[in-house]
Parts: C-alpha cells; structure tokens; sequence
C-alpha cells in the first residue's frame, strides 16, 4: 500500500517534469528494478558530492563489489546506443564522485566498480542492458575500457 502511495505522489510530481526528465527519470526506475532482479543491492540514488559538480545515478553493491552505475536513457537507439554518451568528462565526473562516496563510506577503493546501464524507451517493451566494469578509475582520463 505504502509502494502504490509513493509510485501516485510521483506520478503526479513527475507530469510537471519535461518530456526528456520524465524518461530519464522512468529510465532510471527501470534500471533500478532490473538491478535488484540480477541481486544487486541499492544503497544510494542520485548520489551528488559536496566537492564537484558530478552525480551517480545509482550506488549498490554487486557481491562484494561496490558498483557506481551511470544510467543513460534514450527514446530510441537511432542514433547509437545509449552507453555511447558517456563520455571522458562524464567518466571524469563520475570517478570523482564516487571516490568522495568511498571515503565518506570508508568503502575500500579496491572494491569499487563503474557500471552502465542503456535504457531504450521505444518499442513495445522498453529494453535494459547492463555493462559491467564498463570503465575504470584510470580509464576515465582516456577512453573506454
């Protein structure tokens, strides 16, 4: 009951959005449940450092691994996938903000592992794709793994 009230609040919050945040926000949803079925644990979403202007979208724990996930949305996948638009600065931001999250979670850095997760909306169903270890700490200073 206490779900179905939350899912109506945001439901009606989300309407007043513009049409991209609504699907970035539904994309993020749906890479949260598809998370969960494959049994990570979700610790943090929409998690911002204090110190720079990056976010992660999702934070949880896969195992025994720390994963920060960046979780790209697009209507369709015409022009590429959605993984493709993270780029260097993304990665840079991304890296950033989670090891700010490490330390402040005395999390060991050594665990911690970037994912993406591609949402594409169209079609009948929408499709969700996970890329584990998708880049690294050092890759982030140049290209993708």
């Amino acid at each position: 009951m206490f779900k179905a009230l939350l899912r109506r609040l945001r439901a009606r919050a989300d309407e007043r959005l513009p049409a991209h945040l609504r699907d970035a926000r539904r994309g993020e949803d749906l890479a949260y449940e598809h998370l969960c079925r494959l049994g990570y644990r979700i610790v943090a979403r929409n998690f911002r450092a204090r110190a720079s202007k990056g976010e992660i979208d999702l934070v949880g724990w896969d195992g025994d691994r720390l994963a920060f996930i960046e979780v790209k949305t697009r209507a369709t996948d015409d022009f590429g996938a959605p993984d493709r638009a993270v780029d260097q600065a993304k990665r840079h931001f991304v890296v950033r903000t989670a090891n700010e999250y490490a330390r402040r979670a005395n999390a060991d850095p050594s665990c911690m592992r970037f994912d993406v997760v591609s949402v594409v909306l169209g079609g009948a169903q929408p499709r969700v794709s996970l890329e584990k270890n998708a880049f690294s700490a050092r890759s982030s200073r140049g290209g993708m793994r």
